[in-house]
């Protein structure tokens, strides 16, 4: 077993994921209103944030207990709270973008709003800058204004010809992505957003990019329900991840960038083997998926969709699934 304090990774074969995850457990949380579009796990992975349709965010404390009083409702967004994102500097906080055209901090331990940013557009996703310096927003208008959070001002804007779909930092902090959708990734020098490369890398839309924690790779999922996975070194493309029919909608590595969760509106999240380009889990599920986020040093996967409550309304909930006997570590 890989323990979370290794410097030097041992990487499991294929029987032994498969075996690993054999032995899991589901627990479901509920506090929503509305679905749920967006969870993510704070630095230290004691709290996960998650952000509805409902124009809420909550910050849960998963170990404590699924009950909705281990969580505190953040309240001051008047639109959907489409993508948050926490500080990978500062356990305690958390960035949430909102189509009502701002983007709020907030401090977890008061649960209250610290700052307000007006943004041009309507905000569909969100990432912060290694160092904590800066946190990038991309709207619908395909805009990515750069906000610096020591003076909470804009400080950058680029405005792009082709329709963005989600963005992301390298783990150094020097390089910026974008998926498009043309099928391409565009990789930019940061600060001076100078064009470095652009990857062809599907045939249709390019919808999400996550990058190993390792930092060794880059993963980019798209609409034509194909994972691909690229040497952040060469930028040759390794494998394709086929196990999904559908638009892949997220993806996210494990802490160790031995595994790759991935959902779309297939019944299952798919886990798969990085290096082997193997599935080793298929996590049941009962509706289209938006959202998966791997603990940042265990194996506990939050995914959440759009599923239904017993009277048709949307349950509102995300669900915690664990390689583990509990989440008490």
């Amino acid at each position: 077993m890989i323990s979370k304090k290794d410097s030097i990774i041992s990487e499991y074969t294929q029987d032994e994921a498969s075996k690993l995850f054999s032995d899991s457990k589901i627990k479901e949380y509920r506090g929503h209103r509305e679905k749920v579009h967006t969870v993510a796990w704070n630095c230290d992975g004691r709290r996960l944030a998650s952000g509805s349709v409902d124009k809420t965010a909550r910050i849960w404390t998963p170990h404590r207990g699924t009950d909705v009083r281990y969580s505190v409702e953040l309240r001051g967004h008047t639109d959907s709270v489409d993508q948050l994102e926490w500080d990978p500097t500062h356990a305690d906080r958390l960035a949430t973008a909102s189509c009502d055209r701002t983007v709020r901090l907030w401090d977890q331990r008061t649960g209250k709003c610290t700052t307000t940013v007006q943004t041009q557009g309507e905000n569909i996703n969100i990432c912060w800058s290694p160092d904590g310096n800066h946190i990038a927003v991309g709207d619908k208008n395909d805009t990515v204004s750069i906000i610096d959070t020591r003076t909470f001002e804009i400080v950058d804007q680029q405005v792009n010809n082709v329709e963005v779909n989600e963005i992301s930092w390298n783990t150094s902090g020097d390089l910026f992505y974008l998926t498009t959708g043309q099928g391409t990734i565009k990789i930019f020098d940061y600060p001076s957003f100078k064009l470095l490369h652009t990857l062809r890398a599907h045939t249709a839309n390019c919808y999400c990019i996550e990058i190993d924690p390792r930092g060794r790779y880059l993963a980019a999922g798209s609409a034509d329900a194909t994972v691909s996975l690229w040497d952040l070194e060469s930028y040759t493309c390794l494998r394709s991840f086929t196990e999904l029919r559908w638009p892949v909608r997220t993806i996210s590595f494990s802490y160790d960038g031995q595994f790759l969760a991935s959902a779309s509106e297939d019944s299952y999240v798919d886990i798969s083997h990085v290096r082997l380009g193997q599935s080793v889990k298929h996590i049941d599920c009962s509706a289209a998926m938006n959202t998966v986020a791997w603990h940042p040093f265990e194996y506990h996967l939050a995914f959440a969709g759009d599923e239904k409550a017993s009277d048709g309304s949307y349950a509102g909930n995300f669900k915690i699934w664990s390689a583990s006997a509990s989440l008490s570590s």
